[in-house]
């Protein structure tokens, strides 16, 4: 009996003993985990100090452009604080986002300052844009388009350059390493910006305190994150346009330059008359060939060619446009189906056609369409195409809208190779490949549909 007690005692001290061991390996565990992610905080909070010291150091204005940190901000109602805690820079990401305006900024600098501080730097550049619209391609000047740094523990610090456009935005171009570049200082999923170039309006930015440091953060900073999620920017196709102009010279009469001037100004006008009703649009037919293909208006097409999704149809769109120097020329259609408005300059102006455009399904999938309608007769016509999102664009200075994938959309209206070349002699009711015949008006509804001014 006092055996079995020994042997007893002896399991239960076994037992204890290895209870205790299994605890303090769970706790020191635990506890390295916590320390490895403070010094995961405090290694992202020192990358983003010294990068701030560079760029104060070769005075380039940097902003908080991260879209995880801004949310932060955004869902606290703003950063303001003097504390050194790691609330909004240190958002667990091995990335973290800074951009900059940069109209007149030298940065041969920038290698040696962050070298003083202990970061890699790796500057990516391109092509600038704004000599290519001038058709010089092949001495197009490279300006550098993204900062990446790199602190000794791995953080990158990414910082976009923004340059002014003569559309009167801010515009920033994709990042493409050069084949030597460092491939650790671009994670494939990590870089919030250079997928594609971007197109933004000019943010207001305030001087704020951010997890201790002084930062300039956009004021409306969810609004900020709104235009990244729409910033998809498509340049035009210079050099198919130079080629295009090639086989097709350019018309130098007076009567087309005069066009091209007053399409310039009614699309403009379009614009800021849209943008102040808060009214996506985008360019559509003619004009969206003309930019596609030759990075300008089509002389001989003698009108402007805009589209609107239904769903942002406003009943104060004539008032607006009247109200701008535009008057209602004619309303065909109805809200419910086929809505089409132009509008034109007194004097016999450039016009400018509004195509209200629908959604439905059909048998190969979501398709969006508009209509047209033939006043002398009531019949109803139907142009389908292939649904699309939206991109930015630049046509004659001025920012636009142009469906994403351009050539489909191009394609569906003009044909698959025909858009080429051009077409002086254009009937809308038969020549788009994407026409269908959709009924006649019923006599009866003529008034609302057909109206003539």
């Amino acid at each position: 009996m006092p055996r079995l007690n020994r042997t007893g005692i002896l399991a239960l001290l076994v037992a204890a003993s290895s209870a205790f061991l299994l605890f303090q390996l769970y706790y020191y565990r635990q506890s390295s985990n916590g320390g490895n992610a403070l010094r995961q905080k405090d290694v992202q909070w020192e990358a983003v100090r010294r990068v701030m010291g560079v760029a104060r150091q070769v005075a380039l204005p940097i902003f908080l452009a991260d879209p995880a940190a801004l949310s932060l901000i955004g869902q606290q109602g703003g950063a303001e604080g003097g504390g050194r805690g790691c609330s909004f820079l240190c958002t667990g990401r091995t990335t973290t986002a800074f951009a900059a305006i940069a109209d007149h900024w030298k940065y041969d600098a920038v290698a040696a300052a962050a070298s003083q501080k202990g970061l890699e730097v790796e500057q990516v550049r391109g092509r600038d844009p704004r000599l290519l619209e001038e058709g010089a391609e092949l001495s197009a000047a490279q300006i550098p388009l993204h900062f990446l740094f790199r602190s000794t523990h791995g953080h990158i610090i990414q910082v976009v350059l923004l340059y002014q456009r003569s559309g009167g935005y801010l515009w920033h171009g994709p990042l493409r390493l050069a084949p030597g570049a460092d491939r650790r200082l671009a994670p494939p999923t990590g870089l919030p910006y250079g997928r594609h170039a971007g197109a933004y309006h000019r943010p207001e930015l305030v001087l704020t305190v951010v997890d201790g440091l002084d930062v300039r953060v956009p004021r409306n900073s969810s609004h900020f994150l709104s235009l990244r999620s729409h910033a998809h920017f498509i340049e035009c196709r210079h050099k198919e346009a130079r080629a295009f102009y090639q086989l097709y010279p350019e018309d130098g009469s007076v009567e087309a330059a005069e066009f091209r001037r007053g399409a310039r100004s009614v699309l403009l006008l379009a614009g800021r008359t849209l943008d102040a009703l808060n009214v996506p649009f985008w360019i559509s037919s003619g004009t969206c060939l003309g930019w596609f293909r030759q990075c300008g208006f089509i002389s001989y097409s003698r009108d402007v060619d805009v589209g609107v999704s239904i769903r942002h149809y406003r009943p104060d769109l004539a008032t607006a446009f009247a109200s701008a120097g535009l008057p209602l020329k004619h309303s065909f259609g109805k809200v419910e189906d086929s809505l089409e408005l132009s509008f034109q300059a007194p004097g016999g102006g450039v016009k400018l056609d509004i195509f209200f455009f629908y959604q439905e399904e059909s048998w190969g999938g979501a398709v969006v369409w508009n209509g047209g309608t033939q006043a002398k007769s009531g019949r109803k016509f139907k142009y389908v195409f292939p649904s699309f999102d939206l991109c930015w664009a630049e046509l004659a200075g001025v920012r636009v809208r142009v469906p994403c994938a351009t050539l489909d959309y191009v394609r569906a209206n003009y044909g698959q190779e025909a858009w080429l070349t051009p077409v002086t002699s254009w009937d809308w009711k038969t020549s788009p490949s994407n026409v269908v015949d959709n009924g006649v008006w019923p006599r009866q509804d003529w008034a609302q549909v057909i109206q003539l001014y």
